[in-house]
């Protein structure tokens, strides 16, 4: 971690921080899903294309073992006849976010025929923006607690219990899921893929045996862990990182600059480990909010992040890495770093 003259960090110990995202057997209960259309309404004016390609269903999962409600949005490509079952990515939202953020990312994974599985962390959600504004500040570090920390990551293995088990699981590739995340939430997806930390000279391990790969967006560091190596060495699955210049890290008691984003990377293991870092742009640029880093920059940053993505997953799922490869001479004008596989 890069500690800066004047930085704040929260005491040692703490598992996270939680990014500021504007935006094991469990019993449950599959219930209905709230609606199912072709395209949710905020896309049609940004992908007419792709109505035709998936729906979006919502679904209000409840974990009787925690006591705990795990809603979720589903972008799901359309069965064809033959089709062989989708890969899925199952996405968790950074600080005061839910499973309607990160649409762009949902529907044009969608698009290109990937299921994605969108969390809704109820600890961490939209609900910190609401009541007393000065009692936020409260409400944000209650939401980056470690138990809030820990309980995100079984909201994600709860889901992919869920929708494994439930009647869609015919339409999902259950050896082809990936994790991803932004802010928070990609602290979460990589205690999902296998980060370590000791609590009470006990290793806390998370990892889902069934996350085969990890997207990483703004990750902020494990705060309190003197050595990011032995936290994130052990993770054993291909991973791609995108962060920006000014993503920086700001909300009351917090601070991280950008180059703790590129620290992750550094200290990650995985037999494949891909850097992209935009020039310029902002912490929020990555999540559903047009005008965040930049008018010109903003759409160009979202339009790159998506076939990054798609890219990296082509490489991990069909093995041919030279696409993803190629990303750095195709958007040389907007990246200020690009380390390939």
């Amino acid at each position: 971690m890069v500690q800066n003259s004047g930085t704040r960090r929260p005491a040692a110990g703490r598992l996270l921080w939680a990014g500021a995202g504007l935006v094991v057997a469990l019993s449950a209960c599959w219930t209905a899903p709230l609606r199912a259309q072709a395209l949710p309404p905020e896309a049609a004016a940004t992908a007419p294309e792709a109505e035709a390609r998936f729906t979006v269903q919502e679904f209000d999962w409840f974990d009787a073992g925690r006591g705990r409600l795990v809603p979720v949005r589903l972008y799901l490509p359309l069965a064809a006849p033959g089709a062989q079952a989708h890969p899925l990515v199952v996405f968790s939202h950074g600080i005061g976010g839910s499973r309607r953020g990160y649409s762009y990312l949902g529907r044009h994974w969608a698009s290109q025929g990937y299921a994605s599985l969108h969390l809704q962390h109820v600890g961490s959600d939209r609900a910190v923006w609401m009541g007393n504004p000065l009692a936020l500040p409260g409400r944000l570090q209650a939401a980056a607690q470690d138990g809030e920390a820990t309980a995100r990551v079984r909201d994600l293995s709860f889901a992919l219990d869920q929708l494994l088990a439930g009647p869609l699981a015919v339409r999902i590739d259950a050896e082809r899921i990936v994790a991803a995340g932004h802010s928070y939430g990609a602290n979460t997806t990589l205690l999902a893929a296998g980060a370590e930390v000791e609590r009470d000279g006990h290793p806390l391990n998370l990892r889902d045996a069934r996350i085969k790969a990890a997207i990483v967006i703004s990750a902020p560091p494990f705060y309190g862990e003197t050595s990011p190596q032995k936290v994130l060495a052990g993770i054993r699955v291909p991973s791609l990182h995108i962060t920006a210049t000014e993503d920086v890290i700001r909300v009351p008691g917090y601070y991280s600059p950008a180059t703790d984003r590129v620290a992750v990377f550094e200290a990650m293991g995985g037999p494949a480990k891909t850097l992209a870092v935009f020039e310029g742009g902002s912490h929020s640029i990555f999540t559903d909010r047009a005008g965040t880093g930049g008018a010109l920059l903003n759409p160009q940053v979202k339009a790159a992040t998506q076939a990054l993505s798609t890219a990296f997953l082509g490489s991990v799922f069909g093995g041919d890495s030279s696409t993803l490869r190629q990303m750095g001479q195709r958007f040389s004008a907007l990246l200020a770093r690009f380390s390939p596989p």
